[in-house]
């Protein structure tokens, strides 16, 4: 027999629902093509869950999906039994004195758990008996209401408080759960007291944080795809309510640009930035694909669509990999579209700059980092930069590690300062600044102010970096300040093992020369004797400065595209 348990909850939130027939949770599906391989491929993977056999990460919001887009019950009745499995293993925990999976991870799940159960209660209502009504309604509301007070989070009637990681950071991935969970629910419930939660608190907090976002994500380009969620949720808040928050400030259409600007030329890759938790080295997934998908969708920008468009069909990526992906391949790619005009692209917000000599798939590509160090994916990687053609030529070790987290300041390619041995780490919270000039053809000199970055240990009293990226090479200047206990070595990593001859080294089809000091010495170190967590990878250790380096990187593959200017005043 079944445990029915009362979830207890605030007087001020407990409110009658309108239990409607009518949606109010809205999702135009009028885009989707019944006739195309995406949507066979999507209803497939659904009638095999409807026939027993569901494959990995099958979810009740596949299922109502199709019911919404056929009418068919089957499809229904599949969600509404996923939906009261899902509730029934919540009460069955709450009646042990547990929290419910929802709760996991300082509810991450929240939105994919709360997401299912919504649009199953609004969409499939016909299906529901009163009781599933209640005790779903009951349980929704609980999850939201504990997500946004932590202190006083509870289930069953027992305490059950938890950190309240992120419930005021619309700059983090767990924060587009947290809305997705509140959204859907208080559309599905037509719930007016977390409509004005949301629209007075929430969603304020998170269209004001944009506004000043110009394109990305601080988190980097692992955790940055958590924008395909955010993306969807203004999706549906427009589909739902009228309300546009997608161009209600210019992120979304400048995520177009910045996705394709961090997408290496071969078109299979993306920029190393931050953690790169799920796979270490970033290469392009459906996740991508749906970011972009979703944002191609959204924006009003005729320019930026065609880039989205063009970006999507040119990736590696041309149909989702992986089932529970498949609903996100109905919207539609577009066709034909231009690559961006522009060759050189800096996001302030986030801190980068790119630059590449062309959009062919072999140009030569720069990444350069200086700016916000606020957010906990972030890494210490103010003033490095990396080198793309054909394949990585200097990049973060981080990629080549089997957990795809090493954040400190030994795995970039920076000055690395210690003091009596130990590294002088670059300090969270920190702002660092540049300044750039685009020249003809990808060219690009940046100046970075990289002082911030040690929040003013008296250790490293200046660092400046200046970058000139011209004539199919990368001239990068250091000059800096220490105190008299303090080193700085210029380090590069690379993913081959380098030979070095004098102030040359080689390492695959980059060569690096340094200039100053001329009595510089230079080391290699093989990291999978450092650390178990590297499979691979050698760092060139360049030592020997006294306030200043001076060093040339190159590669030696030619691409007919090298037309930069001569330099820069």
């Amino acid at each position: 027999m079944r445990t029915v348990l009362r979830f207890v909850l605030p007087l001020l939130l407990v409110v009658a629902s309108a239990n409607s027939a009518d949606a109010a949770l809205t999702i135009d599906l009028s885009y989707v093509d019944q006739q195309s391989p995406q949507y066979q491929r999507f209803r497939d993977w659904v009638d095999q869950a409807v026939d027993g056999n569901p494959d990995y990460g099958f979810s009740a919001t596949d299922a109502a999906y199709m019911y919404r887009i056929t009418g068919q019950p089957q499809y229904a009745t599949l969600a509404v039994q996923m939906v009261d499995d899902q509730v029934t293993a919540a009460e069955s925990a709450i009646a042990l004195g547990q929290a419910p999976d929802v709760a996991d991870d300082s509810y991450l799940y929240v939105g994919d758990l709360i997401g299912d159960l919504a649009i199953t209660y609004d969409w499939c209502s016909s299906f529901l008996t009163a009781d599933q009504r209640t005790r779903w309604a009951g349980y929704a509301e609980q999850a939201v209401f504990n997500v946004w007070n932590p202190d006083q989070a509870q289930w069953g009637g027992q305490s059950f408080p938890w950190s309240g990681w992120s419930i005021d950071d619309p700059a983090n991935n767990y924060y587009y759960s947290f809305l997705q969970a509140t959204m859907f629910w208080s559309l599905a419930d037509d719930n007016q007291p977390w409509m004005d939660f949301l629209n007075t608190v929430k969603i304020p907090l998170l269209t004001s944080y944009f506004a000043g976002i110009d394109g990305g994500s601080q988190e980097g380009t692992g955790y940055g795809l958590s924008h395909k969620r955010l993306f969807y949720l203004y999706r549906v808040w427009r589909d739902s309510t009228g309300v546009d928050l997608a161009n209600e400030n210019d992120h979304l259409t400048d995520s177009i640009a910045w996705w394709a600007n961090a997408t290496m030329p071969t078109l299979d890759r993306t920029a190393a930035i931050g953690d790169q938790a799920r796979v270490s080295e970033p290469v392009i997934y459906d996740y991508h694909r749906e970011l972009m998908l979703e944002a191609h969708r959204m924006t009003l920008d005729a320019a930026a669509q065609s880039v989205a468009s063009w970006w999507l069909n040119s990736i590696s990526v041309q149909q989702m990999q992986s089932g529970f992906n498949f609903r996100e391949d109905l919207l539609p790619a577009g066709s034909g579209g231009s690559p961006p005009a522009d060759l050189v692209y800096h996001a302030a917000a986030t801190g980068h700059l790119f630059a590449r000599n062309s959009w062919n798939t072999n140009a030569l590509w720069l990444e350069f980092d200086a700016g916000p160090y606020v957010e906990s994916h972030a890494h210490q990687d103010q003033g490095s930069f990396t080198l793309y053609q054909n394949t990585w030529l200097a990049v973060t070790e981080n990629i080549w590690s089997h957990s795809g987290i090493q954040q400190g300041t030994d795995v970039h390619n920076v000055l690395r300062f210690e003091q009596n041995g130990n590294i002088i780490p670059q300090i969270a919270g920190t702002v660092s600044t540049m300044t750039y000039t685009p020249g003809a053809g990808g060219s690009v000199h940046a100046v970075a102010d990289l002082t911030p970055a040690y929040d003013g240990n008296a250790a490293v009293s200046s660092w400046t970096r200046t970058v000139d990226f011209a004539a199919g090479s990368l001239t990068v200047h250091d000059t800096y300040s220490t105190d008299a206990n303090t080193a700085a070595t210029f380090q590069i990593d690379v993913p081959v093992q380098p030979t070095i001859n004098g102030l040359t080294a080689t390492a695959g089809n980059l060569v690096i020369t340094v200039i100053s000091p001329a009595n510089a010495t230079l080391h290699a170190i093989d990291w999978t004797t450092v650390d178990s967590d590297f499979n691979s990878g050698w760092r060139i250790d360049v030592s020997g400065g006294s306030g200043d380096y001076v060093v040339v990187l190159g590669s030696t593959v030619q691409t007919g595209d090298e037309i930069f200017a001569d330099g820069f005043d």
